[in-house]
Parts: C-alpha cells; structure tokens; sequence
C-alpha cells in the first residue's frame, strides 16, 4: 500500500508538471504537426505521388504520429529528472523509503502519459488532413505504448548521466533526430540505393515506425516479430540499466 501510494504521488506530481505548462508542452506539437501536413501533404504529397500504394498523404501519418510520441516521452522525463538533481530533489527520494522501481517507474508514467497524450492529439490533426483509418487498432496501440515506454526509459538514462542543461539537448539534437528523420517516417525504405538500404536496418527506430504504420495501413518494410523483439529487448536493457543507476546513486550522489 504504502508502495502504491508513493508511486501515485510521484506519478500525479510529473503528470501534473507537464499539463500545467500545457503551452509550451501540449500547444507545439500542435502547430508544428499542421506545418507537415500542410507542407509534406497537401502540398508536396500530390507531386510525390504514391508510396506503397498509399497515398503519400496518408502514408506519413503514422510516422509523424510516432514521431511526436518518441520525442515528448522523452524530453518530458529527461527534464523533470535532470532538473530534480540540480535541485536536488532527487536526494530526498534516494533516502526516503522508497525503492528504485517505484522512482523510475513514476518518472516513465509521467514521460509516457505526455507521450501518448501528444500522440493522441496529432492523431486528431490527422483526421482532419487525411481520411483516418486504423487497420489495426490493438497493435498500433501496443506499438505507441511500448515505443513511449522505450523513449521515457532513455529520456531517464541521458538525465542520468548529465551534468548541464546543455547536455539534456546533446543526444536529441545529435542522435534522436537524425535516427527519427531517417527512420521511414517520410519514405519507404525499398527506395533507397545499398549501402543505405541496408544501413537503415541497423535504426531501431525504423522497425518501430513500420509496425506502427502496419497498425494504421496494413503495410510494413520490415518483420514485425523482429521489430517487437528489438523494443522489447532495449525495454529490457534501459529499465535494468535505470533501476542499477538509481540503486548506485550514478550521477546522483556526489
């Protein structure tokens, strides 16, 4: 009970954070996810032409959709984590009772409540550009999910190991957008020339937004046995890593 209870508070406490700030954590994905549908879409999509034999339109609506739940479980936790050791808020929860799962698992339930929640709301703005349909509506859910969970969990390992508010930015600026913008979000990979082709299978994140465009159109580049095994693998290996980091004191205790 008392477990549940510290959970629940830390939980409401990051839930709360985001949605108080809701213009500046809620409001941009908005604008921003319009300007590609506007830009990619209705204007660039009928000169592209089809893709898979989807509309292009309609093609790169799962991407963007994921897109926008990969980076806001992400910089949701990274901050609130990183900004609770510089005040060090952190120290309390380390000495108080309360083990490491229950610290990471209400840091990753704020991260992928934020996540799902921008997620949901770009889904809305697509319905408006395109003719929404879900092929398969449990497995897109269970990819946006475990793809939040994922993205949360290393959102948390970068707060971690940061030393500044500048390096909260290096691996989103460095790493996580060049691996989002060339992960099939805006093109199929059977486009693309050797060595890129086979280059382009080595990014998890490719695998992630072909299953979640199989749940949305039926279509996929990539086996989605394969695709779940790597989430859930990196799943595995982040959250050991978080709970050891916690229980270690890494980059918390000085």
């Amino acid at each position: 009970m008392g477990y549940w209870t510290a959970y629940r508070t830390l939980a409401g406490k990051e839930i709360h954070r985001f949605m108080r700030i809701w213009p500046q954590t809620l409001l941009p994905p908005l604008v921003t996810t319009s300007l590609y549908f506007l830009i990619f879409g209705a204007l660039m999509g009928p000169r592209i032409g089809p893709m898979a034999g989807i509309p292009y339109i309609d093609y790169i609506v799962p991407g963007i959709i994921l897109m926008a739940v990969i980076n806001h479980s992400y910089a949701n936790v990274v901050s609130s984590f990183y900004s609770a050791k510089f005040q060090r808020h952190i120290e309390e929860m380390l000495i108080a009772p309360m083990p490491a799962w229950v610290i990471l698992s209400g840091y990753i339930t704020g991260g992928v409540t934020r996540g799902l929640l921008v997620g949901a709301i770009v889904t809305g703005i697509a319905a408006f550009f395109t003719d929404l349909k879900i092929a398969h509506p449990e497995l897109a859910i269970a990819v946006a999910l475990s793809t939040s969970v994922l993205f949360a969990l290393g959102g948390f390992i970068n707060a971690v190991f940061a030393n500044s508010f500048d390096d909260i930015s290096i691996i989103p600026n460095f790493v996580l957008t060049p691996l989002v913008y060339l992960g099939g979000v805006f093109y199929s990979i059977t486009l693309l020339p050797e060595p890129w082709h086979s280059a382009s299978l080595a990014n998890p994140i490719l695998y992630m937004v072909n299953a979640f465009r199989f749940g949305f159109l039926g279509v996929a580049d990539v086996n989605l046995t394969t695709a779940f095994l790597m989430v859930g693998g990196l799943i595995l290996t982040l959250g050991l890593s978080g709970l050891f980091f916690l229980w270690k004191g890494v980059g918390i205790k000085h």
